[in-house]
Formats: C-alpha cells, sequence, structure tokens
C-alpha cells in the first residue's frame, strides 16, 4: 500500500492523515510511513469481538427486564409524527471521491491563502471595500513587491484545476433570471444563483419550482 502513497502529493496525504486523526508534521516519508502503521494495526481476535457482542446481549437484556410499562399513562401517539415544517434539507451534490478529494485540497489551500488588496487600500474606506486591482505605476510599492506592502496575486496561488469554478458544497453554480431557466439544471450537480435584478414576485416562483424540481438554490432569502 505505501507504493500507492508514493504517487500521492505532500497535500493529498495530510487529507488522509487528518482523516484518520493523525499528525500531518514530517517529511513526505514519514508521512507514508504513518499511514502505513495505521493500516498494519492489528484488529481484534475473533474471539474478544465475540465476547465484547456477548456482553452487549447481555447488557440490552438487563435492560429489557428493567423497562417499565407506562402504557397506562396518558401519552401523545403522534408525537413522532410531527416535523419542523421550518427546516428544509439542503440538496447535495453527487460527487466522486476524486472531486471530494479535490474538493478537500481547494479547502486546505484557501486557508494559506493570502488576502489580497488593492493599493491604498487602508487609505480610503471606498478601496476597502473594493476587490483586488492590479497596481500600476513606475513607482508603485505594492507593484514592486516592497515587503511591508499587501501579496500580489500571483500564478503560484491558483488551486486545484479539478475544483476551480465549483461552489464551496461541490455544487456548479448556474445563473436563473426566471423559472425556465431552471429546466435547464441538473440537479445532481447543478445549483441555481437568483440574479440580483430579479423581483420578489418572480423570486418566490422560482424558488417553488425549484423544490418541485428538486434543485438547490445557492442564495435564498429568508423572506420569500
Amino acid at each position: 500500500m505505501a507504493e500507492d502513497y508514493e504517487g500521492m502529493t505532500v497535500a493529498e496525504l495530510k487529507v488522509l492523515l487528518r482523516e484518520q486523526g493523525l499528525p500531518v508534521s514530517g517529511k513526505k516519508s514519514e508521512l507514508i510511513e504513518r499511514l502505513s502503521n495505521a493500516q498494519d494495526v492489528e484488529s481484534p481476535e475473533p474471539e474478544e469481538v465475540e465476547a465484547s457482542e456477548a456482553e452487549e446481549t447481555v447488557e440490552e437484556a438487563a435492560d429489557e427486564d428493567d423497562f417499565v410499562d407506562d402504557s397506562d399513562d396518558d401519552w401523545d401517539d403522534d408525537w413522532d409524527d410531527e416535523e419542523d415544517e421550518g427546516h428544509v434539507a439542503k440538496q447535495k451534490p453527487v460527487l466522486s471521491e476524486d472531486m471530494k478529494l479535490a474538493l478537500a485540497l481547494r479547502s486546505e489551500q484557501k486557508k494559506k491563502t493570502p488576502a489580497f488588496k488593492r493599493t491604498e487600500w487602508f487609505r480610503y474606506k471606498r478601496l476597502s471595500r473594493s476587490g483586488w486591482r492590479a497596481p500600476h505605476g513606475m513607482d508603485s510599492k505594492q507593484r514592486r513587491n516592497y515587503k511591508y506592502r499587501s501579496s500580489l496575486v500571483r500564478v503560484g496561488h491558483g488551486k486545484v484545476a479539478a475544483a476551480r469554478g465549483l461552489h464551496p458544497s461541490g455544487f456548479r453554480e448556474v445563473m436563473v433570471h426566471n423559472t425556465l431557466d431552471l429546466e435547464e439544471i441538473d440537479p445532481e450537480t447543478q445549483a441555481a444563483r437568483v440574479g440580483k435584478t430579479v423581483g420578489g414576485r418572480k423570486r418566490e416562483q422560482i424558488y417553488s419550482r425549484a423544490d418541485e424540481l428538486g434543485i438547490r438554490v445557492l442564495n435564498r432569502r429568508r423572506d420569500v
């Protein structure tokens, strides 16, 4: 199994280690050895498993003997049929194992990505609210990469190509402006994002139609 780990990157190995609750520090060879040792841990002997199962059976029998019949009490027979109508489970995408690993790697890389801010963002409030802009000018300290200036956007900050453009949930976003746009969406891999110019009445129609088709709306408003 160590041969399979050799073809993986350090970031991929660290994801596997975190899933198993193991330390992620050290060189690649140490990470591979740590994963191999975790798989070589001997499973409990069959006799021990049978003994533990027998003990659980005895405990369950004891619990049943201690059970008191409260059938004469006033119980509401329909209590388990009541559901919270306000809660709606969010749809989950259908992803392959490779895509799940790519999303996990992208999430780990994003934690190390610096916050990109445009030149002089600290001087004017309107600049601090705006997004990244490439610095220009012959004497620009940020363009010349002075250490006391904020980081520059570079090719090396790119994320995993397989997960590029995906929503953190794993869906691929599709912009919709009416109910007809929902007909072209695949509920298993795509999710809808309602345009900001869509009015309240049409937005409510989009929500109801999306619920019928089983499509997740990423920017759903609670008041609609």
